[in-house]
């Protein structure tokens, strides 16, 4: 089961973006100013809110309004130094705190300054706090530029790096990148060539165009329709999206932009005398312009800021589960986990997408409590993979056994699970592909490898049998498998 968001209508019905998709896949969105660029990011980001922690790169403040709606925490980046921001973003990812960096006020060096100490701290969280987490970056033109600009050529270098790593690298550590651009020409290539999923909007210059209409897979006298397009219409192509270019108009929002467009307003009716003296009398003594203030925060009180952005109302603490309930719930996570592994190639996917997987389902079928944290995770996935039943825990020597395989590294523990259990019910011996799967690989070479391996920690003795088969057998145990092929399917 996915999740799926709303975006707007297509020609032939609702137009939905699979969230799960979209966190390993990545997303471009394109167009020229007012082609409605930020009202689709909104979208994204109010249908998402529900399901998926968030952090948007904000240089205009035009998204500090989700924090009235959504809970948002609205971090003012004028009033914290560069320092702050690196903390700031690790204890983010710590905390699972939704939060907007309000970057409006500082001038453009500081502004990618702040936004590559931001993006590094989000990056260099700790691996238990990789959680799934979207991370929108609009104008990212002007953080991760083509070519040098009027900013340092220090500022430019950390904040296209950061970019890079949120990009290139940021999937096996949860962050999911949304970016968006008023230019692809201007946006650096190995950046934008990340994404696998794009929204093209409103276009004029041919090079956009063209640029376009090859990452959507279109011949280029098709690139004129991005001319064509209205304000709030994009074209969409990729996994999470549609498989082929899919026309979608982006559906509404609940909550205001600061940046929206200016509206006519009818000019005053002054007689041509007092027009005269208000323009041409005499200049008004000049007044010194005050500094722009920061909010009055202390500078280096993030934590303080993090604990108070969501509401304080005082919620009654939830009652401990009993362990009749605790058993329960741990055998709902095990069943929702055994039936990712059963989809196609599953047992294979990385353990980072796998583990945003699970925390997306368990709220799917709204599972109580505290999720997993990710080395429980990885002890879990590594059991499942080996496809050890649950009955095994009934056994009175499996828990030395257990025991045992708590000594070895949580990645190779389903390996040794497996073993003990085909030794303690006398079944063949798993072959290489078996021991490859259980470790989530397919590679028969790095499973006689990692055989080799657990035999010289002093856990198994393997043997040969007749006919070019294998046993292996548990060390103080005294448990044994049948012979087994080693090159059975």
């Amino acid at each position: 089961m996915t999740v799926g968001i709303e975006m707007g209508q297509t020609g032939g019905g609702a137009a939905r973006l699979d969230l799960e998709e979209l966190l390993a896949t990545r997303l471009l969105v394109q167009g020229n100013s007012g082609s409605g660029k930020s009202h689709l990011l909104r979208r994204l980001l109010e249908q998402s809110a529900p399901w998926v922690q968030q952090a948007v790169i904000d240089p205009e403040g035009d998204f500090t309004s989700l924090a009235d709606r959504f809970g948002h925490l609205v971090i003012d980046a004028a009033a914290h130094a560069e320092e702050t921001m690196a903390a700031a973003g690790d204890r983010v990812r710590r905390h699972r705190v939704s939060v907007v960096l309000n970057l409006e006020g500082l001038e453009t060096d500081r502004q990618l300054r702040h936004a590559s100490a931001f993006l590094g701290g989000l990056f260099d969280a700790e691996r238990d706090h990789w959680t799934p987490m979207l991370v929108v970056v609009d104008e990212a033109q002007l953080f991760a530029p083509a070519a040098g600009g009027d900013v340092s050529d220090d500022a430019r270098r950390a904040s296209l790096s950061a970019m890079t790593d949120l990009m290139c690298r940021g999937r096996k550590r949860g962050l999911a990148g949304i970016i968006a651009t008023q230019r692809l020409a201007k946006l650096a290539k190995n950046v934008a060539a990340e994404a696998s999923n794009f929204l093209m909007g409103r276009t004029f210059l041919d090079i956009d165009m063209a640029r376009a209409a090859d990452l959507l897979g279109m011949e280029r006298r098709q690139a004129e329709a991005f001319r064509d397009l209205e304000r709030g219409h994009f074209i969409g192509l990729g996994p999470a999206l549609s498989r082929k270019p899919l026309p979608i108009r982006i559906g509404p929002v609940e909550t205001e932009s600061r940046g929206a467009g200016p509206a006519l307003t009818p000019l005053p009716q002054t007689a041509p005398a007092e027009a005269r003296e208000l323009i041409l009398a005499a200049p008004d003594p000049v007044q010194p312009r005050a500094a722009r203030r920061p909010p009055p925060v202390a500078p280096q009180d993030m934590l303080a800021q993090l604990a108070q952005a969501r509401p304080a109302a005082p919620r009654a603490p939830e009652p401990e589960p009993t362990p009749e309930e605790e058993a329960e719930r741990q055998g709902r996570i095990a069943a929702i986990l055994h039936a990712m592994l059963e989809e196609t190639d599953a047992a294979f996917r990385p353990i980072g997408v796998l583990y945003q997987d699970l925390l997306v389902r368990l709220r799917i079928h709204a599972v109580a409590g505290r999720p997993p944290e990710l080395p429980a995770f990885r002890r879990m996935l590594a059991v499942a993979r080996a496809g050890v039943p649950p009955e095994a825990a009934n056994d009175p020597g499996w828990p030395e056994a257990a025991a045992r395989a708590d000594t070895l590294p949580e990645d190779t523990q389903g390996v040794f699970l497996l073993l003990a259990h085909a030794a303690r019910q006398s079944l063949p011996c798993p072959s290489d592909a078996a021991i490859a799967r259980a470790y989530g690989s397919r590679s028969a070479g790095r499973a006689r490898r990692l055989l080799g391996w657990i035999e010289e920690q002093g856990l198994i003795v393997t043997r040969p049998a007749a006919g070019g088969r294998r046993v292996v057998a548990l060390v103080g145990l005294a448990w044994e498998t049948a012979p087994g092929d080693p090159a059975a399917a």
